[in-house]
């Protein structure tokens, strides 16, 4: 039985509890200003388009002080939560909230370049009734492994089935929150939440994203999303 998208639910979580030490900057790189607006705020307003998405959860930081300036923060389709020590912890805390929705979509705070249409070709695989799916690329660079210390190449890995992955990460909400309680109970290692399906045997979809979804890491990614967001209107 297919799933109809017009009555579709999803719920969508925003991990934006971090602090961001790589960006060199005392501000929180999620409330980082390009042109405008802040990097947040692009991110949630692609979310807020979609009709499919009927809540989007902000995990933030207990001493967050930046939210509730943003003009977004009063959104009714927004509610901010409290986040955990790290970002397992805070998708958790974002399930906690009370839904009807069957799926929900896990989404980096500072991937701000997510085009709607790789988050509506993502969202319509749920016709396909995956346990889940992400964004991803394949790899094109030369991936090389390294020693223990970092100093020199090992060898060179075959990047025939290798992808990097991205967000928006979509999931059965029962499925990732059993696996995500798991990973802590077990203390296992994980850093995204595909990790975590992928250790107790799921196998979520790969969906080809666009290169333009970068992640904002360090202070040169700034420029090159300033690009990428010159034509992106948010009014």
């Amino acid at each position: 039985m297919l799933v109809n998208l017009l009555k579709l639910k999803i719920i969508a979580i925003v991990p934006a509890a971090g602090i961001g030490s790589r960006m060199q900057s005392s501000l929180p790189k999620q409330y980082i200003k390009i042109k405008n607006f802040t990097i947040l705020e692009y991110t949630l307003h692609t979310l807020l388009l979609h009709p499919n998405i009927v809540k989007i959860i902000v995990s933030l930081h207990k001493e967050d002080k930046y939210f509730y300036k943003l003009p977004v923060s009063s959104h009714f389709r927004i509610i901010p939560v409290i986040g955990g020590k790290d970002r397992i912890n805070s998708v958790l805390s974002g399930l906690k909230i009370k839904t009807n929705a069957h799926w929900v979509i896990i989404h980096d705070a500072v991937r701000p370049c997510l085009s709607y249409q790789d988050l509506d070709r993502l969202i319509s695989i749920v016709k396909k009734k995956p346990i889940g799916a992400i964004l991803a690329r394949p790899v094109s660079d030369t991936i090389k492994y390294s020693d223990k210390k970092g100093k020199k190449t090992l060898y060179t890995l075959n990047r025939n089935h290798l992808w990097h992955a991205l967000t928006p990460q979509l999931f059965q909400i029962n499925v990732l929150k059993n696996c995500l309680k798991n990973v802590i109970k077990n203390k296992i290692n994980v850093t995204d939440e595909a990790s975590a399906l992928e250790y107790y045997g799921y196998n979520p979809l790969l969906i080809i994203g666009n290169s333009r979804n970068i992640k904002i890491t360090c202070p040169e990614d700034l420029s090159i999303a300033e690009f990428y967001l010159k034509n992106y209107d948010i009014n």
